[in-house]
């Protein structure tokens, strides 16, 4: 692959794993931390919240070259709010644009942003009204971005390896079905997936998609009583009871978000379906039960 020299802001769940993988396949990666990695890397992580403009500014003045693109895909963490989101998404973003002006920037956002409730398919052109204060915060750190001629990647609920909300409810006994009929839609992307659409917008060139926004969300559309009924079958437990709908940080929603556009580039995702991840990846299961056991000891 022919990739750019990358700096990462945030070094969490979806960082960790794309510094690796570019790394690994020869490209020049750097990582920007809040706290520093609890094992040692095969690339530098500098350790530096991006909410601090000085601080930022000062590890900026320490590069050699600057880095040709840089990607935004630091995470508010939980329970921080709004003010959190703001620290990450909006003051991040800025800090970042100054530290390093010219830079493109791949600002990873979500699929949180569209605020539709009645099932219909969106794509990069439906309206964004998010019922929530926090997605106003994610569209601002997309404005940002595309400022910079980077690019915007609306991902979907992530899982993969350690993490699937619905994956863990369900083994935890926790899971509930809402009761209405057919149910609400949910839209899943694995991780290995969004690596995937990452490192192919980056050998296609950002500037080749400069400004452009894309969905990231595997092709299959599943309501949340299909995924919840569908792993009781697969991991042989009891179907979860009905409850009412418990929205989330970002709000409650219902929509099939669509990937067309990021496919037209040429993406295609190697699990099409949360139950292809669900039955492909040989970590997934194994590392959700060690999870939802380890949490369960005294």
């Amino acid at each position: 692959m022919n990739l750019p020299s990358t700096l990462i802001a945030g070094h969490g769940y979806v960082g960790t794993v794309l510094a690796q993988t570019l790394h690994d396949e020869g490209a020049a990666v750097t990582a920007l931390n809040r706290s520093s990695p609890a094992h040692s890397t095969d690339y530098p992580v500098v350790m530096v919240d991006i909410s601090n403009e000085s601080a930022l500014a000062s590890a900026a003045e320490n590069f050699g070259d600057p880095p040709e693109v840089i990607i935004h895909c630091a995470a508010s963490g939980r329970g921080g709010g709004l003010k959190a989101y703001e620290a990450v998404y909006v003051e991040g973003m800025k800090n970042l644009k100054k530290a390093f002006p010219g830079i493109p920037i791949v600002f990873t956002s979500s699929t949180g942003v569209y605020g539709q409730n009645s099932g219909i398919t969106v794509s990069e052109t439906s309206e964004t009204e998010p019922g929530r204060e926090t997605g106003q915060v994610i569209l601002e750190g997309e404005s940002l971005a595309l400022s910079t001629g980077g690019i915007a990647l609306r991902l979907a609920g992530i899982y993969g390896p350690g993490r699937s909300i619905y994956l863990q409810r369900i083994l935890e006994e926790t899971a509930t079905i809402e009761p209405e009929w057919p149910g609400r839609y949910i839209n899943q992307i694995h991780l290995e997936d969004i690596i995937g659409a990452i490192l192919h917008l980056l050998t296609a060139g950002v500037s080749a998609y400069a400004g452009r926004i894309f969905n990231v969300v595997d092709s299959t559309p599943m309501t949340q009583r299909e995924c919840y009924e569908g792993l009781a079958a697969e991991l042989d437990l009891p179907v979860p009871p009905e409850a009412p709908a418990k929205p989330g940080p970002r709000g409650l929603t219902n929509k099939i978000v669509s990937s067309a556009a990021l496919k037209a580039t040429g993406w295609e995702p190697t699990y099409p379906s949360y139950f292809d991840g669900l039955k492909n990846d040989p970590d997934l299961i194994p590392s959700l039960w060690e999870k939802v056991e380890s949490e369960r000891e005294p």
